[in-house]
């Protein structure tokens, strides 16, 4: 679920500069130099600031046929906004009922949610909801395993080499699980954060002392974060032609995605 988060990011920017081109690891095409490859990124990894339980991660790791088949595969979103809302959603107000419901479940929560980030809860629920079906599907590739890959892979080795470093930092600071799964290039968690974000937009919403995208509190923390520090304006709408619209572009490119966003948080909200 490549579309998940953020298309852009800096790895200046996250404080993970990956060295020199002389320095930087070889990319491949196939599985035949990953393993060399993983030697080569260990020793660009330490330059990093990846410690010892980022490197035991990255010595674990295996090459992801599953990743490289879905990377390949990948074709765009092409159906029009009622086949997608179809395909992803059901129907939009099917889709608005069930969020509802979760929302009234712990109103308090998205309150305080709103009042700290300025997001409402029907575009954080409208995201959930279409990521991962309210944390029912968060993926069964190992994390570490795909985004590596997709770091050596030579096609964007140049946007997922960030990633995988902000992953194995993850595993240092007790973020993620050296054996945690999420989907096919690296997004984890209940709103499918790619690594890099996760780590620079990470909440810690319940207080636990650590930030776990794969606790539903901190991960809709971390996404009206991620929001806010986009640009999302308080108490401004969201539908098509705003400027909160514009925002979530940077959630997800695809205009039939933030179409169906909007549309379910009016709903969801309404």
């Amino acid at each position: 679920m490549f579309r998940a988060v953020a298309r852009t990011l800096a790895a200046a920017a996250l404080g993970l500069a990956t060295g020199t081109a002389a320095q930087a690891a070889s990319c491949g095409n196939n599985a035949s130099g990953y393993d060399a490859w993983k030697r080569e990124f260990a020793a660009e990894a330490q330059r990093a600031g990846v410690g010892q339980r980022g490197i035991q991660a990255l010595n674990g790791a295996q090459y992801s046929n599953t990743t490289i088949k879905a990377d390949r595969s990948q074709t765009g979103v092409k159906y029009t906004l009622d086949r997608f809302i179809n395909i992803r959603l059901g129907s939009l107000d099917g889709f608005a009922a069930t969020a509802r419901k979760r929302k009234q479940r712990n109103p308090t929560f998205y309150s305080a949610l709103e009042n700290r980030y300025g997001v409402p809860a029907g575009i954080l629920l409208a995201i959930h909801g279409m990521e991962t079906g309210f944390g029912r599907t968060m993926g069964n590739v190992p994390v570490i395993s795909s985004i590596t890959t997709v770091a050596y892979d030579c096609r964007r080795s140049d946007f997922f080499t960030p990633h995988a470093l902000a992953a194995l930092k993850m595993v240092d600071r007790g973020m993620l699980a050296p054996g945690q799964r999420g989907a096919a290039h690296g997004e984890l968690g209940h709103t499918q954060f790619l690594p890099g974000n996760a780590l620079r937009y990470g909440v810690d919403a319940n207080g636990d002392g650590r930030v776990d995208l794969y606790g539903e509190a901190d991960a809709l923390a971390s996404t009206a974060n991620f929001l806010r520090q986009k640009g999302w304006r308080p108490g401004q709408p969201y539908q098509e032609g705003t400027a909160n619209f514009r925002v979530l572009n940077e959630w997800n490119a695809a205009t039939v995605y933030q179409k169906a966003i909007a549309l379910s948080a009016a709903r969801i909200d309404g």
